[in-house]
C-alpha cells in the first residue's frame, strides 16, 4: 500500500500550516537574555536577597535597645562612600545611589512590619539580640562592594532584550519575602526601570 493512499490528498497543506503554526509560535516566544548574563542577574538578586535577609536582625538590635528605625545620617554617609565607590569601579553614582536607597528603603520596610507585629503581640526584648556594630554591620560591609561589582554588570546588560523580564521573573524565585512581595519589589525597582523588558 502507497503512503499517496493511506494520507489524504491535502495532508501537505495542513502538514504545511501545521508546521507555520508551530513556528509563529516559537518566533513568539519573548527572548532570553543569554547565560552569562541570567548568571549575572541571579548573583545580584542573591545579594539582595542577603542584605533582606540582615532587616530582621537589625530590627531585633532596634526592638531591643528603642533606637529609631530611621537613621538619616547613616544613610547619608554610606552614600557618599557607594557613590565613591561606584565611581571608581565605572558605575554611574546616580545609578548607584538609587540602587542603594532603595535597599535602604526596602529594609526599613521589613523593619517597620517586624515592629509592628511585636507591638500588636505585646512582645518583650529578645533575650540575645545581634550587636550591630560586631554582627550585622560587618555584614553589610562585605555586601555593598559585591553590590557594586554587580550593578556593574547590570549597566553592560542594560539593552539585552529581555534582561528585565529576566529579572522579575527570578526576583520572586531568588528573593524571598515574607511582606506581601513589597520589599522585595521597592529592591529590584531600580533595575528594572534599568534593563530591557
Amino acid at each position: 500500500m502507497s503512503l499517496r493512499k493511506t494520507l489524504p490528498i491535502h495532508s501537505g497543506r495542513w502538514l504545511a500550516i501545521a508546521l507555520a503554526l508551530l513556528l509563529a509560535g516559537c518566533q513568539m516566544q519573548p527572548p532570553e537574555p543569554p547565560d552569562e548574563d541570567k548568571a549575572a542577574i541571579d548573583r545580584m538578586l542573591g545579594l539582595i536577597d542577603e542584605r533582606l535577609d540582615v532587616a530582621p536582625l537589625v530590627a531585633q538590635s532596634k526592638w531591643n535597645s528603642g533606637a529609631p528605625i530611621e537613621a538619616p545620617e547613616r544613610e547619608a554617609q554610606i552614600l557618599d562612600q557607594v557613590a565613591e565607590d561606584a565611581e571608581a569601579a565605572g558605575v554611574d553614582e546616580d545609578f548607584a545611589r538609587r540602587f542603594f536607597d532603595k535597599q535602604f528603603e526596602a529594609s526599613k520596610q521589613i523593619q517597620r512590619r517586624l515592629h509592628h507585629q511585636w507591638l500588636q503581640e505585646g512582645r518583650s526584648t529578645f533575650a540575645d539580640p545581634p550587636d550591630l556594630a560586631e554582627e550585622v554591620r560587618p555584614v553589610l560591609d562585605r555586601l555593598t562592594p559585591q553590590l557594586i561589582e554587580s550593578l556593574a554588570d547590570i549597566e553592560r546588560i542594560a539593552a539585552v532584550e529581555g534582561s528585565g523580564r529576566y529579572l522579575e521573573r527570578r526576583a520572586t524565585e531568588l528573593i524571598q519575602d515574607d511582606f506581601d512581595g513589597e520589599p522585595r519589589d521597592v529592591s529590584i525597582q531600580p533595575l528594572v526601570e534599568r534593563l530591557t523588558p
